[in-house]
């Protein structure tokens, strides 16, 4: 388990349930949906924290007669539940109290002074998790642009809760202008217009957050330049005459599979075959340490194959 990743998660665990906490209080007191929506929004993230630790701790189980592969991919699917859950159980909510409020504006709103100040609050406890989710962004983006970085980040757990704060933040000022505006114009509806903005927010961040996880559920390949090194390697290698095909697929956020199929020397002997391909293994994992399962292939000298 990542140290860095382990540490954001429970930072953010920590700041989202206070959070939750004060803004249900908040909201029985100011009857603010968009304060509401808030409320279950942390609540979810909360949960969505417990999930990913909870994958974070089965990933590290040892391969068994089930599973001969390990667990590493618990990490990928608890994430991928992250982002359902942000759609079900976050923006459907929030959509729904926003419209709810819209259609009907009605009503006398209590207090707002305890809302103004858990909004404050929580923005600044977010600040802390965003803090936490950033620094570990800028350890894993080593100089790279931040498209780049996201496209091939293999841990999810970073990228999810780096972007579940900066949806909490977007949704907590939404529901700050929802309350504010409302108070200065006398008409609910704009408390609606908060809530609908923190649904829109979350629904865009889940659809987001699902596309990414589910390439990384459904096996993602290492990215272009550690391709790019499994292949100088591979052909640079005394003895190989030819790599015919090159296959990657990541088990884990640091467990990876490679698949290969190369040729060699007319004449070489079983022994030397052997040889041969326990010095690739060691070289691929001196290089890059991930590379955990490492399968050779041999093929036919004659094989005309390019590498693929």
């Amino acid at each position: 388990m990542s140290a860095g990743s382990q540490s954001v998660v429970v930072k953010a665990l920590a700041a989202n349930l206070g959070i939750a906490i004060a803004k249900f209080v908040a909201a029985f007191i100011s009857r603010s949906a968009s304060m509401l929506a808030e409320a279950v929004h942390s609540l979810a993230d909360s949960g969505n924290q417990v999930f990913l630790l909870l994958g974070m701790r089965k990933s590290e189980r040892h391969e068994d007669a089930i599973h001969e592969f390990g667990y590493a991919a618990e990490r990928y699917f608890w994430a991928f539940i992250v982002a359902v859950s942000l759609f079900t159980i976050g923006a459907t909510f929030s959509l729904y109290e926003g419209i709810h409020k819209v259609m009907h504006p009605g009503g006398a709103m209590g207090s707002r002074t305890v809302a103004y100040i858990v909004l404050g609050v929580s923005i600044v406890l977010e600040l802390y998790s965003l803090s936490a989710a950033i620094a570990e962004f800028r350890h894993i983006k080593a100089g790279r642009s931040l498209k780049q970085t996201i496209d091939e980040a293999r841990d999810a757990v970073v990228i999810v809760v780096l972007f579940e704060d900066v949806a909490a933040l977007v949704g907590l000022v939404s529901a700050f202008a929802g309350l504010l505006l409302t108070q200065l114009t006398g008409n609910g509806v704009w408390d609606g217009v908060g809530s609908i903005i923190v649904g829109i927010t979350l629904f865009v961040v889940a659809a987001f957050l699902a596309r990414k996880t589910k390439h990384l559920l459904i096996g993602q390949s290492v990215t272009p330049p550690q391709r790019a090194t499994i292949v100088e390697l591979v052909t640079a290698t005394p003895g190989v005459e030819k790599l015919v095909h090159v296959r990657t697929m990541h088990l884990g956020p640091e467990e990876v599979l490679v698949g290969m199929k190369i040729a060699v020397a007319p004449g070489t002997t079983a022994a030397e075959v052997a040889t041969l391909v326990d010095g690739i293994e060691v070289k691929l994992r001196a290089a890059l340490p991930i590379l955990k399962r490492i399968y050779v292939e041999l093929a036919a000298p004659d094989d005309a194959r390019a590498v693929a």
